[in-house]
């Protein structure tokens, strides 16, 4: 006969407490009908989160400008501290480009100089070079990319002569080409995004003097971005990351290097909030996140630097250092496998 005990649902800050069966249950009964044994936690995984374990999340940054363009990508395990080790190598070098990712994959989206439409994927729990996933619907860099657990947006950008407001999406499991979205306020570029798993918000950047906006996008639909508020300060070239609740936007240019952390709370509107300081003033940086913590990496200040530092995103405070990318470098992109985006 199986036992009864109370035990506590395995989730994300539950103390839910449910009876599970142990051991092996028999019944003899005449109807067609068998009931499973086992332990009902492990027939009911918990699906409140689609992010990777905090622990175990890995922060993949890929390309950038060394001064020569480069095809690298190396990853760290967010929940740690130390260097940064070779992951591969993406399909073609380049900088400037969007990134965004799934649980499972990272994209690598657009270049600057050579200008690209190019998306490419990497499986991110390997190691392993890049495979080509399909095209933007135009080409153009200095983007910025955002996702949920299933669709990944490339929002503005820039191609000669002037800067772009298109907003594109893909579905992140499949491949093929992005489709349209809709659109930013203005054209922009050099801005950065985050988000939670309803929003993405998107700010900052060139239009093309440089501007301290926020917009927002409901990631499940499509249409044109709403105005959601200010940053502290006018900048671009920073970098953004997110829990599933808040969102931070670290480092910029304005004119100079700043070391500026704001924050936000995703699901509201309004003006950002001072955070902290980045360890090293810095901008062109990359950003990349579990739900926990936020790492910035890389960037200039402006000479080119490997500086990784973190925050816990929860909290405020000044980012502590994490350790160095593998290569000095600027114009890189970052994603991880555990973000707010993914819940």
């Amino acid at each position: 006969m199986a036992n009864l005990r109370a035990n506590n649902i395995v989730g994300v800050g539950s103390t839910d407490a449910g009876v599970v069966f142990d051991g092996v249950t028999k019944i003899k009964t005449q109807n067609y009908f068998y009931l499973q044994t086992g332990n009902t936690d492990a027939r009911f995984p918990n699906f409140a989160t689609n992010a990777v374990s905090p622990n175990s999340a890995r922060g993949v940054f890929g390309g950038g400008s060394t001064p020569t363009i480069v095809n690298t990508i190396e990853y760290i395990t967010i929940a740690t501290t130390g260097n940064a080790t070779d992951f591969g190598d993406l399909t073609t070098a380049r900088r400037l480009a969007g990134s965004c990712a799934s649980s499972t994959r990272g994209l690598f989206g657009g270049a600057y100089n050579p200008y690209s439409a190019s998306i490419e994927y990497i499986t991110i729990s390997s190691t392993g070079n890049a495979l080509s996933f399909g095209n933007l619907t135009q080409s153009r860099g200095i983007l910025s990319s955002c996702s949920n657990s299933i669709r990944g947006l490339f929002g503005g950008g820039y191609v000669t002569p002037a800067a772009v407001n298109t907003i594109d999406y893909v579905t992140i499991a499949s491949t093929g080409n992005a489709q349209d979205f809709g659109d930013l306020f203005t054209g922009s570029y050099a801005t950065s995004a985050c988000a939670s798993p309803t929003r993405g918000v998107l700010g900052n950047g060139r239009v093309p003097s440089v501007t301290n906006t926020l917009e927002y996008i409901t990631i499940a639909s499509t249409g044109n971005s709403k105005d959601f508020g200010d940053l502290t300060q006018a900048r671009s070239g920073s970098a953004a990351c997110s829990s599933s609740t808040r969102g931070l936007f670290g480092g910029g240019e304005s004119p100079g290097a700043q070391n500026t952390i704001d924050y936000l709370t995703i699901s509201t509107t309004g003006n950002a909030v001072d955070f902290g300081d980045l360890t090293q003033a810095r901008f062109y940086l990359a950003s990349c996140s579990s739900i926990i913590r936020g790492v910035f990496g890389g960037g200039m200040t402006p000479t080119k630097v490997n500086t990784i530092d973190y925050v816990t995103i929860t909290s405020t405070s000044n980012a502590t250092d994490f350790g160095d990318l593998t290569e000095i470098k600027n114009y890189l992109a970052a994603c991880s496998n555990g973000h707010g985006g993914l819940g």
